[in-house]
């Protein structure tokens, strides 16, 4: 008998099976899927693999047998055919390793090649009775003279089967009291799994789900009618902030539940879990798994594990949650389907998207892509009837659509106003702060200022390791670099001519959150950015207690953008609506578009009416004007006419080209020498633009290049790239790499 081999490594050019032995003693244990260890190459030590196929004969068996080798170890098997089969795929499409793709479908904190430091079940030692009850109460009757023997053993009575550490802080009996019974033989230790629960804290009480409105019912109507015929359809769910479409995901799912199947909810953010996973505890208890990046090593094991054995009927989580070993699914959910955090920007570059379609397709399942402000490709999608649209106008309670107002901050400075808030802002916050109600002031930047100049000379404080401006953090009193994470003590004159005439400019959470407590010092503040999310569980905190304690104003960036239901907030400030305008890219007027809608959906989600105000210094922008209204289909209009013009995705796929290096010169060389070789295979299927210096060249002491293509993805045009990078890993070139990158989420 004979394995296919696929060996865990990232060498491009060790992409492909290998052909060994299985001995006869473990012939009847390995299985596809299975991960073994076998000897590789001239190295000593033996190197992880998955066997990818098994065979009764191998064509290298018939000429070199003698050379062959012998699988040395079978650890697990945890992958299957269908696993392997999503690998290849991704493999091909995603221009990468096929281990790569595998890694992801392993159990989490299960990856690392050294076995000792994976992660296994966790346990603890729990005390039973070794008597029955009855008996037990006999013997404390007759036999037992300790207060504390008796006190335990009582307890013991109506709470048997208890971890060993709990029964001794709630009885107060010492672990040398618990050995005598033990030895007496009254009770027994035995060692057992414990579930790490990263739901345990949370305490909610149960609901009934709501009476859908005619909007929300006939979008319910439509996704069951698939559901029931087994069949597979894409929808996208297209509703304005606020229309409840959470509520048709539970009811949907409800159903799915009833048919005997399971059901997987995909969200964008850390930020939006805690509150959409309230939502789904209280109305379905604890039949629920979570995955996501903030949950421990072993929380996250544990959850895998609950559902590979089938105790979740529903699974939420980030776009890895897409590779859990869910089996029967009969729904699945992409809430804010836009979010381009569902494109992953590490190895395997895939798109849960993309991925969560070919699952539907191949199960024959409705897949529910939900958004306020769909991808444009999405939504050009739906015009051309590859996916079903289903519109909701209204809010769900009735609640209106803020009000709106623009205001142009160039009129602002000319009138003598320097501030970061407009006049009418700074009214608007006043007037909720006598009113009793919430405010949510958004910046997309965090830090204080978002770059430090010398006012002679003009030198900017840049990052020694990257090619980009350091922002001042006031807390720490530092520059750091928000891509490597260097940070250096403010200067106090400037290295390049000695001036002392250092100025901070720009604006960022905490120069926000430091001016109004200048201009409101009574009011309480409360920041949301990464900075102030990294402990675990921080994201949930600070929601809750914005919400729970009644907050004054809430600050922060993209994290508080989109998901959240805040009853008490009546007033949303958009400090800068322009920051997403100027990012390079051709998504530069989508982004804003969807960042500023989705902010101003935060407001007035109840019985008061919202009020937003989007300063701008670009008030004619269209994608600005759109939002003020809501009127994604004027928006839409726009913007697809320019994209087909300058021929942007729907119309095309593009592929980024990163070529990488230490060395600017070889970054240069080879990049050119790519070029070359892509045009001489092209077949007229590919737009190849010249290779030039990425719009930030350097990050982290690495010079970047890039070449960029415009195509339609097929076998062809994946081909001739593949061919291209083929070549460029056979020659060999040390100390360069190359990224390939379908469909980016930026192109910087």
């Amino acid at each position: 008998m004979f394995a296919s081999v696929m060996i865990n490594t990232n060498a491009k050019e060790l992409n492909r099976v290998f052909d060994y032995i299985v001995p006869k003693e473990i012939e009847g244990s390995i299985s596809i899927g299975a991960r073994v260890f076998v000897p590789f190459g001239k190295g000593k030590n033996l190197t992880e693999g998955y066997v990818l196929e098994i065979k009764k004969e191998s064509e290298f068996a018939k000429t070199d047998r003698e050379k062959m080798k012998e699988i040395a170890k079978i650890e697990d098997s945890i992958l299957n055919d269908t696993n392997i089969e999503l690998a290849r795929l991704m493999a091909e499409k995603y221009f990468c390793n096929v281990s790569d793709c595998i890694k992801l479908m392993l159990p989490p904190g299960n990856t690392s090649k050294d076995l000792t430091k994976r992660i296994k079940d966790k346990t603890a030692k729990f005390v039973y009775l070794a008597l029955d009850k009855n008996a037990t109460l006999k013997e404390i009757e007759n036999n037992i003279k300790s207060q504390k023997q008796k006190k335990l053993l009582e307890f013991l009575c109506e709470n048997d089967g208890i971890e060993a550490a709990d029964l001794e802080a709630i009885t107060e009996v010492s672990k040398s009291i618990m050995k005598t019974l033990e030895k007496n033989g009254y009770i027994k230790f035995k060692e057992e799994k414990i579930e790490r629960n990263p739901l345990v804290h949370k305490n909610i009480n149960r609901d009934k789900k709501l009476q859908l409105n005619e909007e929300q019912k006939s979008a319910y109507d439509q996704i069951e009618f698939v559901l029931e015929n087994g069949e597979f359809a894409e929808f996208l769910l297209h509703g304005v902030t606020g229309s409840g479409k959470t509520e048709i995901y539970l009811q949907l799912i409800e159903k799915v539940i009833e048919m005997g199947k399971r059901a997987m909810v995909l969200v964008p953010e850390i930020s939006l879990t805690p509150q959409i996973i309230d939502r789904f505890l209280a109305r379905f208890g604890n039949c629920i798994a979570v995955l996501h990046s903030k949950l421990s090593d072993g929380e996250r094991f544990d959850e895998w594990n609950k559902i590979r054995e089938n105790k979740a009927k529903i699974i939420i989580g980030a776009r890895s949650a897409i590779f859990a070993p869910v089996d029967n699914l009969g729904i699945l959910i992409i809430d804010e389907a836009h979010d381009p955090s569902y494109k992953s920007d590490m190895t395997p570059r895939y798109h849960a998207k993309e991925l969560a379609r070919y699952m539907a397709k191949k199960n024959n399942f409705p897949l529910v892509l939900g958004s306020a402000t769909p991808d444009v490709v999405d939504y050009y999608r739906a015009e051309n009837f590859d996916v079903q649209l289903i519109e909701l106008s209204k809010r769900a309670n009735n609640a209106q659509l803020p009000d709106v107002k623009i205001v142009d901050m160039r009129k602002e400075l000319a009138v003598g106003n320097k501030s970061m808030f407009s006049f009418e802002l700074k009214e608007e916050i006043e007037k909720n702060l006598k009113d009793h109600k919430q405010t949510i002031l958004f910046i997309n930047r965090r830090g204080y200022s978002t770059f430090v100049m010398c006012r002679d000379c003009g030198h900017t404080m840049k990052c020694r390791n990257c090619n980009i401006a350091l922002t001042y953090h006031s807390y720490e009193n530092k520059l750091k670099c928000h891509y490597c994470g260097y940070e250096e003590a403010i200067p106090k004159i400037c290295p390049e001519c000695g001036s002392n005439k250092i100025k901070y400019f720009g604006s960022g959470t905490q120069k926000v959150e430091n001016e109004i407590q200048k201009l409101f010092p009574n009011a309480t503040t409360i920041r949301m950015d990464i900075d102030t999310v990294t402990k675990k569980n921080s994201h949930e905190l600070i929601l809750n207690k914005f919400k729970e304690k009644n907050i004054d104003i809430l600050i922060g960036t993209q994290m508080i953008a989109k998901g959240h239901h805040f009853p008490n907030v009546t007033l949303v400030g958009i400090v800068a609506a322009d920051g997403s305008l100027n990012i390079g890219d051709y998504r530069a007027e989508e982004r804003t578009y969807q960042t500023v809608t989705q902010v101003s959906g935060r407001a007035g989600r109840e019985k008061d009416k919202g009020r937003v105000i989007i300063q701008t210094y670009n008030p004619d922008n269209y994608s600005i004007i759109c939002s003020q209204k809501q009127n994604y289909k004027k928006f839409y209009e726009g913007e697809i006419q320019l994209r087909r013009s300058l021929n942007y995705p729907p119309f095309c796929d593009i592929i980024l080209l990163r070529v990488h290096s230490k060395n600017e010169e070889k970054v240069r060389a080879i990049s050119q020498k790519i070029y070359k070789e892509l045009l001489e295979k092209n077949n007229k299927n590919l737009l190849i633009y010249r290779p030039v210096p990425s719009p930030i060249d350097k990050i982290q002491n690495i010079y970047r290049w890039r070449i960029v293509i415009k195509c339609k993805l097929n076998r062809s045009s994946l081909n001739t790239i593949k061919d291209v990078v083929k070549n460029f890993y056979q020659s060999k070139n040390k100390d360069v790499s190359i990224i390939v990158d379908s469909n980016p989420n930026n192109m910087l």
